[in-house]
């Protein structure tokens, strides 16, 4: 279709009140050098009506989650919220980067992700029935996932789904310090090895705020500073934080951990230690005191620590 522009050219996009006519399917890409304000025009057309595309996409994303078409659903599951940073990862992927230095580059920590594909000629037009399509049902109602991105254009669709890094515990600090007592109680209370060494069944250790307050400065210092040691940033050992915190000893000692979300977890890793399960049974220790520090910045998410002691 012919038509003229404001300046008296003839072109090869169409025109309607002095602006190039525009469509997915038309040749108004030809008339990039001849119409600069039909060729923006036409751009932000397409811009538009991709993103409107994309829009309803995860509309239909969350449809198929819910069990809706051909996505028969066992669970009720979240909805997938949009995530602009899984956006950019979307897009990244598009253009051949790979997924994890995407995810790094756009500053999105993730504890678990995935992606999906769509590609062909008009795949913006048929996108949403293409993924109505059983075999990515399973894909779409991974119950890990709750956030999710979107990439389309007029030959590719990338879906990003990912779990972002929120280490979490999930209770209280005083729960989980009850918790850990329970656990390590009920780990003296049978005889076991510890690596080759084995040990008696040994009395229930009671709890002690002072080594309490002492494993709770360590996890904090740990999770803040994103390090993971028995040495203190300032050299500290064990036995001088438990003494800092007020806790006259005849014995001490100290168990840490990093990256469980559980006491369970973390109760169950030191068991298979074979120095942090003698801690564990040691039947010197009368008391114990533990807590767990929280931070998603550092490499690790979650920092425990554990003191034990006799007193003087």
């Amino acid at each position: 279709m012919n038509g003229t522009a404001g300046d008296g050219h003839s072109g090869t996009a169409g025109v309607r009140d002095g602006i190039a006519a525009c469509s997915p399917r038309s040749k108004a890409f030809a008339a990039i050098l001849k119409w600069p304000l039909g060729t923006l025009s036409c751009a932000l057309w397409l811009a538009v009506t991709l993103d409107v595309a994309a829009a309803e996409l995860y509309t239909e994303v969350n449809r198929l989650r819910a069990g809706g078409g051909s996505c028969a659903v066992a669970e009720n599951l979240p909805p997938l919220k949009p995530q602009a940073a899984l956006e950019r990862v979307a897009r990244d992927l598009a253009r051949g980067v790979q997924m994890q230095k995407s995810l790094q580059d756009a500053g999105y920590r993730a504890t678990r992700s995935s992606a999906l594909s769509i590609t062909g000629d008009g795949v913006d037009a048929k996108a949403t029935g293409e993924l109505a399509k059983q075999s990515y049902c399973r894909q779409l109602q991974d119950n890990a996932m709750t956030e999710v991105g979107i990439y389309l254009d007029a030959r590719q669709l990338w879906i990003v789904l990912a779990a972002p890094f929120a280490p979490s515990v999930g209770v209280s600090e005083q729960a989980v310090g009850q918790r850990v007592l329970d656990l390590v109680n009920q780990t003296r209370a049978t005889a076991r090895y510890c690596g080759n060494k084995s040990f008696n069944a040994s009395r229930p250790v009671r709890w002690n705020a002072a080594l309490a307050e002492a494993s709770q400065l360590h996890a904090v210092e740990m999770a803040r500073y994103n390090y993971f040691s028995h040495s203190g940033r300032d050299g500290s050992d064990p036995a001088q934080r438990v003494e800092r915190a007020g806790y006259s000893y005849r014995s001490t000692g100290e168990n840490i951990a990093a990256g469980q979300t559980q006491p369970e977890e973390v109760v169950a890793g030191w068991i298979k230690s074979p120095e942090h399960c003698a801690n564990l049974m040691n039947p010197g220790f009368t008391e114990m005191g533990a807590a767990v520090a929280v931070d998603r910045s550092s490499e690790m998410g979650v920092y425990w620590t554990q003191a034990f002691g006799s007193p003087r």
